[in-house]
């Protein structure tokens, strides 16, 4: 088969064989070549990550009551369900914050300080722990089959390197796997949100999931 033919085949014929090697082709390229080297630009292996849990949504939300009585926000019984602004959600959740010497002025000059939804894509670059600030959200390796995004709450160095303690935003408080974490588990920091794009990746799993648990 001559180069013409190929051609023809992918860009011209409309079969169903067409469509289904030209989406094969299609996620060679971008798994292969177009995503490891945007990860070279970027200085990160993961430069687009796809959020999939509701830990960073400034989200009342229940859980539990399917009439949604008692919704919550960081662990705390609310009167709003839904977004909660960042006077409503300080009010709610800021005691934690401020038992680490966080204010509410502080948190409003960080990045992303409304938090981010479930099915929204993070943009992440490489930065050096030295480099990582109270306030930055980082994607690091929890332990757990998909890396972590939440924000860094506290940190420290020693002889052993620098550390770090995150938080989820819609989290009640630290989890055992983040309130030491070294600087080898870090990943990337986040620095730009492309709002809702991630839900393609999310339904793809969950279609997956039912069909012998693949991905996660």
């Amino acid at each position: 088969m001559n180069f013409k033919k190929v051609w023809n085949f992918l860009w011209h014929e409309d079969s169903i064989w067409s469509w289904i090697v030209s989406i094969i082709l299609a996620f060679i390229l971008v798994k292969f070549i177009i995503y490891p080297l945007i990860g070279l630009i970027l200085g990160t292996g993961y430069p687009i990550v796809a959020v999939v849990s509701e830990s960073m949504e400034h989200k009342a939300s229940c859980h539990l009551e399917e009439d949604c009585q008692y919704p919550t926000l960081c662990g705390v019984s609310v009167d709003m369900e839904g977004f909660h602004h960042l006077k409503s959600y300080w009010e709610n959740c800021g005691e934690w914050y401020e038992n680490y010497d966080i204010s509410m002025e502080e948190f409003e000059g960080y990045k992303f300080k409304n938090g981010f939804n479930k099915g929204d894509v993070i943009i992440l670059v490489g930065r050096e722990a030295k480099d990582i600030k109270v306030g930055d959200v980082v994607v690091f390796d929890g332990g757990l089959n998909y890396p972590i995004i939440h924000r860094v709450v506290q940190l420290w160095n020693d002889e052993e390197g620098y550390h770090f303690q995150t938080k989820g935003d819609n989290n009640e408080r630290s989890s055992g796997n983040e309130v030491d974490i070294s600087e080898d588990k870090l990943i990337g920091k986040a620095v730009f949100r492309l709002p809702l794009l991630g839900w393609v990746k999310i339904k793809f799993s969950e279609i997956i999931n039912l069909f012998g648990g693949l991905v996660k």
